[in-house]
């Protein structure tokens, strides 16, 4: 049985991604919910899954071609996969006993990049993320030889020496290495630019007695955490009192169109945060 794999739908206000890397190729045995290739958005990476075990079939798609959802990007024949998952058996029993075996570590899209990049192999780095998720901090740890409590005794330490010396050689002279952006990292620099021309940046210092709201975030923040995944910081505090004075002074959430001023009924926060990228 052929199963088709196509770009998922993808997130609202987003018109297309671009496929960056596939980490299959055509002949390939895939495990159900094995990630096959990464799209990038102007917002998010995206991983596509295999939705069933098979053989991969050929690419549609190449890889940095611009996608829409939908779009058809190759097909996973079904069936082979557990004839080779039962020759495979007693090999993943003698694995099983030392270090995990690399294709079945998990591993953010970030950190496979920078991995890719370097020439690092992933079963040197021990992730720290939920089930062993491999991070881009992991790597970066791995790199500069900051110990996690981890990491292998045995794991490799030449990654850290080579980038000392790459670092050395483009110190020493003027070295240019020109990296194309990213379609989420050229957003970010656009955004920002358009923010310092177009905004009124007031920068102002109250004091705020924190102590109710602190009590609060501990009493919810375990149940918080268990319920969505993440943990529960100040910020979501920070946005609604935000919204709460955009509702008492209604002429903050307005803006100035030529000789009128448009006022809202609506409150809209963009809100900046640091993630792997």
């Amino acid at each position: 049985m052929t199963t088709e794999v196509r770009v998922p739908q993808l997130p609202e206000s987003v018109a297309d991604a671009t496929l960056v890397t596939w980490h299959k190729k055509p002949g390939d045995v895939v495990r159900r919910d094995e990630n096959l290739a990464d799209l990038e958005t102007d917002k998010v990476v995206l991983e596509v899954p295999a939705p069933v075990s098979g053989t991969l079939g050929a690419l549609s798609v190449p890889a940095g071609s611009v996608v829409t959802s939908g779009v058809l990007l190759t097909v996973i024949e079904a069936g082979a996969a557990d004839d080779a998952a039962a020759a495979a058996t007693p090999a993943v029993a003698v694995a099983a006993a030392g270090a995990v075996r690399p294709e079945t570590v998990k591993i953010a899209p970030a950190a496979r990049r920078l991995m890719d990049e370097q020439h690092i192999d992933p079963s040197s780095i021990a992730g720290s993320g939920r089930e062993g998720r491999i991070s881009k901090q992991d790597v970066v740890r791995a790199q500069s030889g900051t110990p996690t409590p981890a990491v292998s005794a045995t794991a490799p330490t030449a990654a850290p020496a080579a980038a000392a010396v790459a670092a050395a050689a483009v110190r020493s002279g003027r070295v240019e290495q020109r990296v194309p952006m990213t379609r989420l990292r050229a957003r970010i620099a656009s955004r920002l630019v358009e923010a310092q021309a177009t905004q009124a940046l007031l920068t102002t210092f109250n004091e705020v007695d924190m102590q109710a709201l602190n009590a609060a975030r501990g009493r919810y923040k375990e149940a918080f955490e268990k319920s969505h995944g993440v943990r529960l910081g100040f910020m979501s505090f920070f946005i609604k009192a935000a919204v709460e004075a955009l509702k008492k002074f209604p002429a903050v959430n307005a803006y100035v169109d030529g000789k009128d001023i448009v006022y809202h009924d609506f409150y809209d926060l963009s809100v900046a945060v640091s993630t792997e990228r």
